[in-house]
């Protein structure tokens, strides 16, 4: 019955139009008059504690890198380094967008930062070029939801925060299938291409391949650092957020020199919007998750999957077929917000591994961020493309399946995911 309750009140409040972290308020207050007791105060105090965690410090910091990427020119620089390597293949822009998207999930961790930087930059080149939009559109969609996976990862810190995970193996357990992401958008694009009669630019000189190198050098630097201190306990990922804003802002006004102080301004009022919203969200499924501890919800839902807990694979399946249902109808970070309190707890009491689970729960959350009909990646890519959904759905329906195929290959062969941790424990 609680559940019913939650879901009820939780969706009721949605489908009225409220924004969602007004609605998890709403719902955890509705859970409490439920359960018996009514105390606004504890509301209030739980509200606070939300937005009061020194790892969701990171959350501002790691939004903040990725528009001073974008202003200060690193974004444009690493497109460069692609496209002077693998510019001159058939389809070659493709090839671009997708080793463009794995380098830049490596410096931001922000799939909406990624997409925009891609599609301003890209897709009119490759309108240019002749490529069908519909593909070009489907592409830079996909290869932007990269980003929450490879580290550094806004996502992961939301939900280490949330389930108490260690974000710093999550962070070092994204990069394989983070990686493997970008290979399954290899293999889907090459098979796309293989149609293209467009012809070829000439293979840049190892001259030009010397200077763009050179050029963005400082910042192919940016994962290194991030990822070396992290494996070397170097700082927390809290401290590499930081890092990497400082990082980046140095190289745009000291080395490169692209950002002015008014373009500064501009981008930290960007981000100053950004991190408002998603903290108050932070802070608002807090709240809600309080209530759903002292609701016991996740006991009652354990005892709805309870014939599966026997059998790992298949509730690890059963959640993430969920999630994918879910990925359709919310964004991710409240996905989030309102699940991983919910079912981490389930999983990790089935004897599924916790940093593993986080990873595929973010993997799914990920995946709708280019499923209809919401798609915030979507969206991004559609408000700059000036393209309709429909053309945008047929476009990343083939990298979406692709994306399903590495999403089961990992349940089958949870190793892929797990084995690499042992690095940094």
């Amino acid at each position: 019955m609680t559940v019913a309750v939650f879901l009820s009140s939780l969706l009721g409040f949605m489908a009225f139009g409220m924004p969602i972290a007004f609605a998890l308020i709403l719902t955890a207050a509705v859970l409490m008059w439920y359960l018996g007791f009514w105390d606004v105060q504890l509301l209030a105090q739980n509200l606070l504690a939300g937005a009061d965690s020194f790892p969701l410090l990171a959350v501002p910091f790691f939004i903040l890198a990725g528009e001073l990427m974008n202003a200060g020119g690193i974004s444009r620089r690493i497109i460069a380094m692609a496209q002077a390597y693998f510019g001159h293949l058939r389809g070659g822009l493709g090839y671009v967008a997708i080793a463009a998207a794995v380098l830049l999930a490596s410096m931001s961790g922000s799939a909406l930062a990624d997409t925009a930087a891609l599609a301003t930059l890209l897709l009119p080149m490759m309108r240019q070029r002749g490529y069908p939009v519909h593909s070009s559109a489907g592409l830079v969609a996909a290869g932007g939801i990269i980003a929450p996976i490879i580290p550094p990862s806004m996502p992961f810190v939301i939900y280490g925060v949330v389930t108490n995970t260690s974000i710093s193996q999550l962070f070092m357990a994204g990069l394989v299938p983070g990686l493997i992401m970008g290979a399954g958008l290899i293999i889907a694009w090459t098979l796309i291409a293989r149609s293209f009669t467009e012809p070829t630019p000439p293979k840049a000189s190892a001259a030009e391949r010397r200077r763009v190198l050179i050029d963005g050098a400082a910042a192919l630097m940016l994962p290194v650092i991030i990822v070396g201190g992290l494996r070397f306990g170097i700082f927390t990922p809290t401290e590499a957020a930081v890092v990497a804003a400082v990082y980046a802002l140095a190289v745009s006004t000291l080395l490169y020199r692209e950002l002015s102080w008014s373009d500064l301004m501009e981008t930290l009022t960007r981000a100053s919007r950004t991190t408002a919203s998603v903290m108050f969200l932070c802070a608002a499924a807090t709240v809600s998750a309080y209530m759903i501890t002292l609701a016991q919800l996740p006991d009652e839902i354990g005892a709805m999957l309870g014939p599966l807990a026997d059998h790992p694979r298949l509730l690890v399946l059963a959640i993430m077929l969920l999630m994918i249902a879910v990925g359709m109808v919310l964004d991710l970070t409240p996905t989030i917000l309102i699940l991983a309190p919910v079912l981490a707890p389930i999983a990790i009491k089935a004897g599924v591994d916790p940093v593993y689970f986080g990873v595929m729960f973010v993997l799914i959350g990920s995946i709708g961020l280019i499923t209809p009909p919401v798609g915030t990646v979507l969206n991004v890519v559609g408000g700059i493309g000036k393209l309709r959904m429909e053309v945008l759905v047929r476009g990343v329906m083939p990298f979406f399946l692709i994306y399903l195929g590495i999403v089961f290959l990992l349940i089958a062969f949870p190793s892929i995911v797990t084995v690499p941790l042992a690095w940094l424990r």
